[in-house]
């Protein structure tokens, strides 16, 4: 037992402080708040740790509307008032694009309009019929009956779950604009779920069992800033509906008329439709064969009838653009950009890269090679996951 002072917040929302000049990190705490802690993991180069008790509290702790916070993991913040969570991520981003990218900035963080219910998916585990979210770092299962980030539709329908007749397995719960749901189950259960019973409660447009059409369709409907989308079970789309329009206020501000826009990592197309409404012409290229089937008919909806789409890796992909094009919009996974894929966009000499990223640190990394060749002219920080340490960006950068 190691009584500790909390000294400051790392880049992961957990409390940092020193066990023979030894750093250690403690989940659930803020600075200055006295604790005992527990150590959990020891290495050569930092602990981590947990409270046993709180000695002194800080004035800024609030308590948590979730009773599962500090167990499942999944909200790191919840313990603070929302508006110290924004300076928070205001402060922990540009620290990181400064200290990491070289490039300071006084960057504003939108905030999101709903700071609770706010996530349309989730995914839950089952185990042996108990229904939540792995612990932690473990796979140990928390039972949960609802989450306070999920939207209505989300929490309306986990009660229900039980009459999918799922034992063990995996359930992807998504919700749209109009609150219905496409459920995806991942099982190795025979099971066939009560539809009926589910329908008496729920706006159920599809069931898939592991990758087969159960009931209903295998898409929906989603409306962004009056465009529409089709989107898939397995497809992304962003987890804050009202966080994504401002995205897409931010990329329109920053495109010109008659441009060719090249949309990467493009999903279901949201971000190159989007984009492409003057556009004299649109390439998007993504790896999941559902969100570019998704796209294909995205593109026809919303009458964007400039836009190409092509399947596969993006770094595979690029080279087979002839084009010259004016704006690359990326979107990658959290691991950033690949190199082979960041040559090629150096190669193709864009004026303008429009880089929205789930990353900070990658992207402060991906900005370091990119500023060589261009000028970072705007960098906002999105709140996509309130209550969480992840701050959602949009950066422009122009060829010097």
């Amino acid at each position: 037992m190691n009584e500790v002072k909390i000294e400051k917040i790392d880049n992961q929302g957990r409390g940092i402080c020193y066990i023979d000049s030894k750093i250690t990190f403690v989940p659930n705490t803020l600075p200055g708040e006295i604790v005992n802690i527990k150590l959990t993991k020891e290495s050569k180069k930092y602990n981590e740790a947990i409270v046993t008790d709180y000695l002194l509290t800080s004035k800024k702790r609030i308590e948590s509307p979730c009773p599962y916070f500090g167990i499942c993991g999944g909200c790191e913040l919840l313990h603070s008032k929302y508006e110290d969570t924004i300076k928070y991520k205001k402060e922990k981003l540009e620290n990181i694009i400064s200290k990491y990218a070289n490039i300071k900035s006084n960057i504003e963080i939108i905030p999101s309009n709903n700071i609770l219910s706010y996530r349309n998916k989730i995914t839950l585990k089952i185990i042996n019929e108990k229904i939540g979210y792995y612990k932690s770092s473990s796979h140990n299962l928390i039972e949960i009956e609802k989450c306070l980030l999920a939207e209505q539709a989300i929490n309306s329908f986990i009660p229900d779950i039980k009459y999918l007749g799922i034992k063990n397995g995996e359930i992807i719960i998504r919700s749209n604009y109009n609150n219905e749901l496409l459920i995806w189950i991942k099982t190795k259960d025979n099971i066939t779920p009560d539809v009926n019973s589910l329908k008496q409660h729920h706006k159920i447009v599809g069931i898939v069992i592991n990758e087969k059409s159960f009931y209903g369709d295998t898409s929906f409907i989603e409306i962004i800033n009056h465009q529409l989308f089709t989107v898939s079970y397995d497809s992304f789309f962003q987890i804050n509906r009202y966080i994504c329009s401002k995205i897409f206020d931010l990329i329109n501000n920053h495109i010109d008329n008659n441009e060719i826009i090249l949309d990467l990592y493009c999903g279901v197309g949201t971000l190159g439709i989007n984009a492409s409404k003057n556009a004299t012409k649109a390439f998007g290229i993504e790896i999941v064969k559902n969100a570019v089937l998704n796209a294909i008919t995205n593109s026809k909806i919303n009458k964007r009838d400039n836009i190409f789409y092509m399947l596969g890796d993006v770094s595979e992909c690029l080279p087979k653009i002839k084009d010259k094009v004016d704006t690359i919009i990326v979107d990658p996974p959290r691991a950033g950009l690949d190199k082979t894929t960041k040559n090629t966009i150096i190669d193709f000499k864009p004026s303008k890269i429009i880089y929205v990223s789930c990353d900070s640190m990658t992207l402060a990394r991906d900005l370091k090679e990119l500023s060589v060749y261009y000028n970072v002219i705007d960098l906002k920080g999105l709140d996509m996951f309130p209550f969480t340490q992840h701050v959602e960006c949009v950066c422009v950068l122009n060829r010097r």
